[in-house]
């Protein structure tokens, strides 16, 4: 019997990276809203009293960026007397925002392989290769382990946001442990919680009494509420639960750290369960393969799982800058299959089609934005891209994709 233990982080919406990646996409949001063919590829870094965005955008759409900026900072919770160095209404916005390069425009505008289908004519945005995946391990079709990390870092947020636990403050992260026999999950291991949180708690300014305070208050608010409905729970005699291990944890978000977009991708994705290409997602349009396909990778790999076709899937995508079929794809399901990879592979070829503009399109990945509001990939940039019950993003939905591929 192989047993291994296996560990995921995921991190809240007021991490420092994470405050980058929000801001990154709600300029994505703002361009799209207005103007749906908005080539985006925002990059934001904050530090002590600074937010500054910069990239390259080509947009007909009028946005005051540094209101913008603002508001999403201040939404995350970084405004008042419990803002420390980054506060929404006070912090420096820099905006350094220049035009997309003619020549990546050129390959995405006109594909090299287009040959009179609408569709062809949409090139990828970069070369590159990307990577999907799906198992059978929870309701949503994730590994467990990040799963429970974002459920954790979520109801963190939720607490913080609705006064349960009013010293909490944005910053914070979340990592689990699981314990895995022949492949399968069996126990929860460890849970560990950093929480940045007030100088005073509950009227407590002693550091271990303020620890002992935060510790019985996240495990009866946070981990009990996260995991009730799960068949696998952790238990408070067993489980190894570790809450601010060096004892506070006052200084956080930009003020404790610099952030910068695009440096949490294990947490956007599948927790290092899985292998990763290597690109960031937030504040890039929908014409960055990084981005598109990516999603579309975990639709294909979700539905082989969903059909009953694997126990788990990896499904990998490569592309060439300009080009708007893919250079390859490979389906991986770890001897876990019903058939072999290549015929697993073949159906995909079949079923699925992986060029940039029929992703865009099936997904409505431009519109998005207009339809829900002005708000959509904001959404995504906190607490994982996939396996998001609280959010309905279509490359989740795999129903009809999932029938259509039992049928062979």
């Amino acid at each position: 019997m192989s047993q291994y233990v296996f560990t995921s982080e995921s991190v809240t919406e007021g991490h420092p990276d994470k405050i980058c990646d929000q801001v990154s996409d709600a300029v994505l949001d703002a361009l799209l809203a207005q103007d749906p063919a908005s080539r985006v590829a925002c990059e934001t870094v904050v530090n002590t009293g600074l937010c500054m965005i910069t990239g390259e955008v080509t947009s007909n759409a009028q946005v005051d960026f540094i209101s913008l900026v603002r508001s999403v900072i201040k939404d995350i919770g970084y405004s008042g007397a419990r803002a420390g160095g980054f506060d929404a209404n006070s912090c420096a916005v820099l905006v350094a925002l220049d035009q997309q390069s003619p020549d990546i425009a050129q390959g995405v505008d006109e594909a090299d392989d287009h040959a009179g289908d609408p569709l062809d004519l949409v090139g990828a945005g970069d070369q590159g290769i990307m990577f999907g995946y799906a198992c059978n391990e929870t309701p949503e079709l994730m590994p467990l382990p990040i799963s429970l990390a974002h459920r954790l870092s979520r109801r963190l947020a939720e607490v913080r946001h609705n006064g349960t636990l009013d010293y909490l403050l944005p910053d914070g992260k979340t990592q689990v442990s699981v314990v895995y026999e022949n492949d399968k999950p069996v126990a929860i291991d460890t849970i560990l919680i950093s929480t940045q949180h007030t100088a005073e708690v509950a009227g407590i300014t002693d550091e271990k009494g303020i620890r002992e305070r935060i510790s019985a208050d996240l495990w009866t608010h946070v981990v009990e509420p996260a995991t009730a409905d799960l068949t696998l729970k952790p238990n408070r005699d067993t489980t190894k639960y570790l809450v601010n291990p060096t004892g506070k944890f006052v200084v956080g978000g930009p003020q404790g750290d610099a952030g910068l977009t695009g440096r949490k991708i294990i947490v956007d994705t599948y927790g290092g369960y899985a292998r990763h290409g290597g690109g960031a997602f937030s504040g890039k349009d929908p014409t960055k393969v990084d981005r598109s396909a990516a999603y579309a990778a975990r639709f294909v790999a979700k539905a082989l799982v969903a059909a009953g076709l694997a126990e788990r899937a990896e499904v990998q995508l490569s592309y060439a800058i300009g080009v708007a079929k893919p250079v390859s794809i490979l389906v991986e399901a770890f001897g876990t299959g019903s058939v072999s990879n290549a015929e697993l592979t073949t159906l995909v070829q079949k079923h699925f089609d992986l060029r940039p503009g029929a992703i865009i399109e099936s997904f409505n990945l431009r519109n998005l934005p207009q339809k829900r509001n002005g708000r959509f990939y904001r959404d995504t940039a906190a607490y994982g891209h996939f396996g998001r019950p609280d959010l309905n993003l279509p490359w989740e939905d795999v129903s009809a994709k999932a029938a259509e591929l039992k049928q062979g």
